[in-house]
């Protein structure tokens, strides 16, 4: 019976141990000892099993012949996992056993932690702006009340922490939109000469309120490629406003539409959109995190200039729908590139 027992332990697809009546190991499969380690045959199971809530799991099921569920908490050497481990009675020659199953629900664990990350961040997003409309009404409707000139100015900062409130929620549905749509592949053809020379245009306004001027330069033959238009056109607004918002007054903001016949990235043609600024630049450590919702290098000045902290996540998202890459250089003092890759 034993070895039979053994043998199913072995086949089991997840990591598992079978301990005896003796409350030594029995039966180890391949993938258990990956997890803890060789050599746990014949071993007391309490010491190799030492969390104290999965021993306690483990003597519940021997003494009340219940299964029992709880949790393995183990690191893989770069992150920490997490595993729901089942614990249930089975007959054996000269008593009951426990066999003792592990999952592996490390990443349904971190969606869980990105999703409370997430609403925090939208609840501390809204709640600035929220608390300053909330004040200045009260002051309005008290010590304010009948003064003209702080009535007007009180209104104007109140006007602009709204603003506020509809960019972040404005954001938040297009990232939600993006999401939905990440796994459809457009298909329509889209000339990104024409959108690019498009967003120029609507963006000159900006561009003149903050002293920048926009250098766009595109190639004689037409850029086309298999793409959603709205989504393109707000890739290259967000990198573009950006850039005009970081480069600083008085500087230049480049913009570069190619192509290229193999772009080592996509192993393919592609075409490329770079957008340059002359700003401040900042320290190549923020890269790998820039695309992260909320990530800002500097949370002070984003927020001084209207910005929600989800541009470059919508960015991404698109990019990824159209099976393209970000590419981002910078350094402090030198200004900061932005290359959104597309595959043609």
């Amino acid at each position: 019976m034993e070895r039979a027992l053994a043998s199913l332990v072995d086949g089991l697809p997840l990591p598992a141990l079978l301990i005896g009546p003796q409350a030594r190991i029995d039966a180890a499969n391949s993938g258990i000892t990956e997890l803890l380690g060789e050599g746990m045959a014949g071993r007391h199971y309490m010491t190799v099993l030492r969390q104290p809530g999965l021993l306690d799991a483990v003597e519940e099921c021997v003494t009340s012949g219940a299964r029992r569920e709880t949790r393995y908490l183990g690191n893989d050497g770069s992150s920490d996992t997490t595993y729901r481990v089942h614990c249930s009675p089975v007959e054996m020659i000269g008593g009951k056993g426990v066999l003792v199953t592990f999952n592996d629900i490390t990443h349904l664990e971190q969606a869980s932690q990105i999703r409370r990350d997430f609403v925090a961040n939208v609840s501390h997003e809204l709640r600035s702006p929220l608390t300053a409309l909330m004040g200045f009404i009260e002051t309005l409707q008290g010590p304010a009340r009948g003064d003209p000139a702080a009535a007007a100015r009180f209104l104007g900062i109140m006007q602009r922490e709204a603003a506020r409130m509809e960019r972040l929620v404005r954001d938040l549905l297009s990232l939600s939109r993006v999401e939905a749509q990440q796994r459809v592949r457009p298909s329509t053809q889209v000339n990104l000469s024409e959108l690019a020379q498009s967003v120029i245009h609507a963006l000159s306004p900006l561009a003149g309120q903050s002293n920048v001027r926009l250098d766009l330069h595109v190639p004689e033959a037409m850029v086309v490629l298999p793409g959603d238009a709205d989504q393109l056109r707000q890739v290259m607004t967000n990198l573009i406003e950006n850039a005009i918002k970081y480069g600083g007054p008085g500087k230049v903001v480049e913009i570069r539409l190619e192509s290229a016949p193999h772009e080592p990235l996509l192993r393919a043609p592609a075409a490329l959109l770079r957008v340059k600024d002359h700003g401040a630049g900042f320290d190549p450590v923020h890269i790998p995190r820039l695309t992260e919702r909320f990530y800002r290098v500097d949370n002070h000045r984003s927020r001084e200039m209207g910005g929600t902290g989800l541009g470059l996540a919508i960015v991404k998202h698109i990019l990824n729908r159209h099976r393209g890459r970000l590419r981002v250089t910078s350094e402090p003092g030198k200004g900061s590139e932005f290359c959104a890759i597309l595959p043609m």
